[in-house]
Order: C-alpha cells, then sequence, then structure tokens
C-alpha cells in the first residue's frame, strides 16, 4: 500500500525547503496542494514536475474519500498548503484521519510552522503552551476567550492584519491590558518583526502603524511576571 506524505513548505524563504521536502515531492505521484498557483512557483523553484491536484478547505470534505480509496491502489501521495505544515491552521487533518481510520501509513515530514519561531522569540515561557490559531470569527470567540482568560500556559494565536488589532482589544478585555504579549510578523521574510511589551502598549503600536502581513500572538498566561 502507498502512503501518505505530508511535506511542511517555507512560510516565507524558499530557503527553507528541506532536502527530503524536495525528495518526497519529486518522488510521489501526485501532490495534493492548497492553492496550485502558489505552489506552482514552489515547485518550479526545486524542479519539481510532479502533478498537482487542488486540495483545500472547500473541497476537503467531498474529496476526501477518494484520495484514501486512490492511495490504497498504490498513489503515492503527498500533501502540502501554501506555507507551513499540513493539518496546522490548513488543510490536512481530515485526511490524515480518514488515512488512520483506513490504516493507511502516514509520514509527517519536520518542517516549517510559523508558531514556533514565534514562540522561541517570544522570551516568554515555552515549557508548556496551548496553541489556539485563528480564533472563531464570531460565534464562539466570546465564549471561548473567556475560558482561556485562566489559563496559566503560554497561548498562541494566529491573526490577520485586518484583524488583529480588534483582536487585541478584545483580549484587554479579558486578559488586563498589562498582559505581557510577544507579536511577530512576516516570519523568515525581508520584513520579519517581533515587537514585545503589553498588550496596551501593542495596541497603541498599530494605532499609529498600520499593521501588515501575518501575525503571531504569543501571549503570557495568568500570573506569569516576564
Amino acid at each position: 500500500m502507498a502512503k501518505l506524505y505530508l511535506v511542511p513548505t517555507p512560510i516565507g524563504n524558499l530557503g527553507d525547503m528541506t532536502f527530503r521536502a524536495v525528495e518526497v515531492l519529486k518522488s510521489v505521484n501526485v501532490i495534493l496542494a492548497e492553492d496550485t498557483r502558489v505552489s506552482g512557483i514552489l515547485l518550479k523553484h526545486y524542479q519539481i514536475d510532479t502533478p498537482m491536484q487542488s486540495y483545500h478547505q472547500h473541497n476537503e470534505h467531498s474529496m476526501t474519500e477518494s484520495v484514501v480509496k486512490q492511495i490504497k491502489r498504490g498513489r503515492e501521495t503527498a500533501i502540502i498548503t501554501d506555507a507551513g505544515t499540513p493539518g496546522i491552521s490548513d488543510p490536512g487533518f481530515l485526511l490524515s484521519r480518514a488515512c488512520a481510520e483506513e490504516g493507511v501509513e502516514i509520514q509527517c515530514l519536520p518542517g516549517a510552522t510559523a508558531f514556533v519561531p514565534a514562540l522561541v522569540n517570544s522570551g516568554l515561557p515555552n515549557d508548556k503552551f496551548v496553541f489556539e490559531g485563528f480564533l472563531p470569527a464570531k460565534k464562539g470567540r466570546q465564549k471561548r476567550l473567556k475560558a482561556l482568560s485562566s489559563e496559566d500556559r503560554t497561548m498562541i494565536f494566529y491573526e490577520s492584519p485586518y484583524k488583529i488589532l480588534k483582536t487585541l482589544q478584545q483580549f484587554t478585555e479579558h486578559f488586563g491590558s498589562d498582559r505581557e504579549v510577544s507579536i511577530s510578523r512576516e516570519i523568515s521574510k525581508i520584513y520579519e518583526e517581533t515587537l514585545h511589551g503589553t498588550l496596551e502598549e501593542m495596541i497603541a503600536h498599530f494605532d499609529i502603524k498600520k499593521p501588515k502581513g501575518e501575525f503571531v500572538i504569543v501571549l503570557a498566561g495568568s500570573g506569569v511576571k516576564v
């Protein structure tokens, strides 16, 4: 039986691609890609001519069963997303779960994911942490924040430049304006930046400077003093 490979791709600098990832993508029969246009740039850079097939949040429910059947028939398959590790706030979980249920072997290659460098750069405790990814857009958002208000581990969130200011303002309501936070953006890209301070200070910063890029927010847990 063939395997499913979960292959991390660079979150910024194309040089972050591993040798093994390139080898796997060249060896499989098909690459499932979140956006074939984005992935096409990466594959061209590494001279990978393996056929691609679109697999994203809008079609993964309808496609997963057929993909698993193809793998069981011998079709070596890799899944990649636009950036980072499949399944981490990106498509990949449904297919991994389906493969596990059907006894299909899964190999996840080590590689890029945005929250790890952001956490390590934060200066906040990283021996124990909670990865929240993107908070619910509307329904359940306030309930989730309330549940996290007593969390004593470091918390990690993803956020877009369009919502980060509002998110930080909501954080002050649930965690207090003096809660320590580290905010990283554009990790491994030209304009990579990490800011440290309190929630109040970060809100003041983005009130003046328009947010740009994708953000990772690393928030201190309850009772943590830095």
